[in-house]
């Protein structure tokens, strides 16, 4: 009767943590609480559960605790030490790893259903009469089972692989790949996949289906590279998100495995969490899934659209200290945040300008995109960590609405997501994306370390435009210069 209590507990904790996080004043709560439901979680299953069948209770603690331990250490260590810059490609290691015990789950369990039956019935593996009856009969009563444990392999595999490819491209080790017909192949291998998986579950001989077990596995796994080595680093937001509900659904296969109802519910709000979060995200970009995983946009760093391939005219530059004059007699400024900001570190810095400026009466605020930086709300965590305040922090709609009355823009590292062709020219690959309509305010002030196009390759059009100045250089560093001017000012 405690093993059921304790894990009601965790499935509410995981609910109640969850809504914690849509707010960022309750987010951390919210993290400590399904933390603390888990651990109540797990130290119930290890110490109360009990096989049903022989009244066993689970053994190999050391094995247990060691893991743990070394869990534990490895997790802590790796969370303090990773920059708030590193987090998207941490949050898909971390993604991977989710897979990777789906995906082992699933072998284990395929293990001791099937393999371990037909060595001890048969010598040497060999399939008679008596190891098929075994494996029917198994499996007759029950094909929900191999379902399952099938259906949670080839999800933990996709998960695993594609977000250690995920992991790679976020932090540059790993570049962009495709080559011609990519996409038919993936579509291709996918069916395979699926054929193969119908034949299994009627497959007969023990043997041919822990090779076709094993075969699945392989493809699987291969699948989960070639799904996300296309897919370029504009659309990498989506793509942590839908390889994140992956990873829940795999899990949730778990807890049906293991009758586990702490599980099925983890993996339950993070699968529906991801899923809602990859539609969000493609809404905020005006496109559809299928052009996302299909569409490679981001990874052709040659698109050229939106005047790749045509004159621009001449853009002008701003210094240091006309910038400085320039927001210090402003009454409203506004701060576009990218991944330029990200890079450098900068956050600190931009919260001290924020506060230099509001000593001189000037009101700040800042314009986050939903898809800026490299996952979904890492500019709102990197903000956050410099202690800007949650109330300056507005929503591409809000900000757009602000814009209108703002005297000065400045957009530190953000290049697609104020990019006009998202609006203008239909020939863009980003045409029809909703963007931070820059242009209403009075003047742009563009922080770049050089004219080249951002991540999604193409040209931006707004920074040859009248209202827009560049001002070149890492944005810490000018951040920096600009904070001592304005102390002049």
């Amino acid at each position: 009767m405690l093993l059921p209590l304790c894990y009601l507990i965790g499935s509410i904790t995981f609910i109640i943590g969850l809504k914690m996080l849509s707010h960022p004043d309750s987010a951390r709560k919210g993290n400590l609480v399904a933390a603390f439901g888990m651990t109540i979680a797990i130290l119930a299953t290890i110490f109360l559960y009990h096989n049903p069948d022989t009244g066993e209770h689970l053994h190999n603690y050391g094995w247990i605790f060691g893991g743990l331990l070394i869990g534990g250490v490895v997790g802590t260590m790796a969370a303090k030490k990773v920059q708030m810059t590193a987090m998207p490609e941490m949050v898909s290691l971390f993604n991977g790893m989710g897979g990777a015990c789906a995906m082992l789950i699933s072998i284990v369990e395929f293990q001791g259903h099937v393999v371990k039956t037909s060595a001890s019935l048969t010598p040497m593996n060999v399939p008679d009469e008596q190891s098929v009856i075994q494996v029917q009969r198994i499996f007759g009563e029950s094909t929900g089972i191999l379902i399952v444990i099938v259906l949670g392999m080839i999800i933990g595999s996709v998960s695993f692989a594609g977000s250690i490819i995920a992991w790679g491209k976020l932090n540059g080790k790993i570049k962009d790949r495709s080559f011609s017909a990519q996409q038919v192949i993936n579509i291709g291998l996918l069916s395979i996949i699926a054929v193969l998986t119908i034949y299994l579950l009627a497959a007969q001989p023990a043997n041919t289906i822990v090779v076709l077990f094993y075969l699945i596995l392989t493809l699987s796994l291969l699948y989960g590279i070639l799904f996300v080595m296309p897919i370029g680093g504009a659309d990498m937001p989506v793509v942590i998100s839908l390889l994140n509900s992956f990873t829940g659904v795999a899990a949730a296969f778990g807890g049906f495995l293991y009758n586990n109802p702490v599980m099925l519910t983890g993996g339950i709000l993070v699968g529906s969490a991801g899923t809602i979060l990859t539609i969000l995200m493609c809404k905020a970009m005006n496109r559809s899934l299928k052009n996302v995983l299909i569409g490679s946009f981001g990874g052709n760093k040659n698109a050229g659209s939106s005047g790749g391939n045509k004159e621009q005219g001449n853009y002008k530059e701003i210094s240091i200290n006309d910038t400085a004059v320039l927001m210090a007699y402003a009454q409203k400024v506004m701060i576009i945040p990218g991944y330029g900001l990200a890079v450098a570190q900068a956050q600190h810095v931009c919260h001290e300008l924020e506060k230099l400026l509001e000593e001189k009466g000037v009101e700040v605020m800042y314009g986050i995109h939903p898809v800026a930086g490299r996952m979904p709300g890492h500019m709102n965590v990197l903000l956050a960590e410099a202690d800007v305040s949650y109330d300056k922090l507005l929503e591409m709609e809000d900000a757009n609405d602000q814009l209108g009355s703002t005297n000065v823009v400045l957009i530190l590292g953000a290049n697609d997501v104020v990019n006009p062709a998202a609006k203008e020219d239909p020939s863009s690959p980003i045409y029809g994306m909703p963007i931070l309509e820059v242009e209403k305010a009075e003047h742009v002030i563009v922080n770049k370390r050089s004219m080249k196009p951002g991540y999604a390759g193409i040209e931006n059009e707004l920074f040859f435009r009248p209202k827009t100045s560049m001002l070149f250089g890492d944005a810490k560093k000018v951040l920096q210069e600009l904070v001592a001017e304005l102390k002049n000012v």
